[in-house]
C-alpha cells in the first residue's frame, strides 16, 4: 500500500478491505489478499483533518476511532416529495429475481431541490453509485436526464466519475469514495447528540466512511431527546454530497444546495 498508493501509511490498521474482493470477511482463510487497490484508508476525525474540525490539537493525535457516532439534526425539507423528474436508466434492482428479496436501502439522486430519476432500490449487500465507469453495474447517475441543468450542476456532475460504493457490512453501511474529488457526509449516527452544529464529514478519494452505524442508532432512538431539532428529522437517512460541502462553515447552509446528491434512504430490515 506504502508503495502504490501510500507513502504516508503508517500502520496496517489504517486500512479496511473492500467488500469487493473474494478475500472479505474469510477469517483464517488459505490466502490473503496484498492487491492495495482491493482497499482503502479508514476515515477518522483527523484524517485528513477538515477545516471545520471541533478538535482540539490534542485530539487530533489521537487514534482513528469511528466510535464517536451519534444523532443528528439534519434539514430534511425535500425527503419523500413526491416531485419527481423523469429520467431513463437501467435499473436491475426491479428484475423479478430482486423483488423476491429483502432490500436493505433506497437511493435517491438530487440536483439542488430536485429528485432525478426514481428511487434505486438495493438488494445486494454492495452496489456502485457512479457517474461513469467502465464495464460497471449499478446506479448510473449519468443516465438520468434533466432539461436545464444549470452550469454549476453540469461542472459537479462531470467529477463524479467513479463514485462511491456503498456497502453493508456486519458492523454498518460503509461509503467508499472511488471518484477523484471529496465527497462530504452527514448521518444520524456521525453526528453529537442534541447538538444544533451540523456535522459534515469530509471524505477525500481512496477512503472510506462508516456512514451508519445500526446499532447506535437504535441507541440513540431509545435515549435521545428530538426536541431540539429544529425540523423534520429522519433517523435512518445518510446524506452524501458529491464533490461540495454544505452546514455552518461552507456557504451552502442546506444539502440542498449542494449541486448533485445522494439520500440514502436505510430500511429498518436489518
Amino acid at each position: 500500500g506504502k508503495l502504490f498508493r501510500w507513502p504516508d501509511l503508517q500502520h496496517p490498521a489504517e486500512l479496511k478491505p473492500l467488500c469487493e474482493c473474494q478475500s472479505f470477511g474469510v477469517a483464517d482463510g488459505p490466502t490473503v489478499c496484498c492487491n492495495p487497490y482491493h482497499f482503502s484508508r479508514l476515515c477518522g476525525p483527523e484524517s485528513p483533518p477538515p477545516p471545520y474540525s471541533r478538535l482540539s490539537p490534542n485530539d487530533e493525535q489521537k487514534p482513528l476511532d469511528l466510535s464517536d457516532s451519534t444523532l443528528s439534526y439534519t434539514e430534511t425539507e425535500a425527503t419523500n416529495s413526491p416531485n419527481v423528474t423523469p429520467g431513463d436508466f437501467s435499473d436491475a434492482s426491479t428484475s423479478p429475481d430482486a423483488v423476491k428479496r429483502s432490500h436493505w436501502c433506497n437511493v435517491a439522486y438530487w440536483e439542488h431541490r430536485t429528485r432525478v430519476g426514481r428511487l434505486y432500490t438495493v438488494y445486494e449487500q454492495s452496489v456502485s453509485i457512479f457517474y461513469d465507469l467502465p464495464q460497471g453495474n449499478g446506479f448510473c447517475l449519468g443516465q438520468l436526464n434533466l432539461d436545464n441543468r444549470s452550469e454549476t450542476v453540469r461542472r459537479t456532475r462531470s467529477k463524479i466519475g467513479y463514485g462511491i460504493l456503498l456497502s453493508k457490512e456486519p458492523d454498518g453501511v460503509w461509503a467508499y469514495n472511488r471518484s477523484e474529488h471529496p465527497i462530504f457526509v452527514n448521518s444520524p449516527t456521525l453526528d453529537i447528540p442534541n447538538c444544533r452544529t451540523l456535522i459534515v464529514r469530509k471524505v477525500m478519494p481512496g477512503y472510506s466512511i462508516k456512514v451508519f452505524d445500526y446499532e447506535k442508532s437504535c441507541l440513540l432512538q431509545h435515549t435521545a431527546e428530538l426536541d431540539f431539532a429544529d425540523g423534520p428529522y429522519d433517523p435512518n437517512s445518510v446524506r452524501i454530497s458529491f464533490a461540495k460541502g454544505w452546514g455552518p462553515c461552507y456557504s451552502r447552509q442546506f444539502i440542498t444546495s449542494c449541486p448533485c446528491w445522494l439520500e440514502i434512504l436505510l430500511s429498518n430490515n436489518r
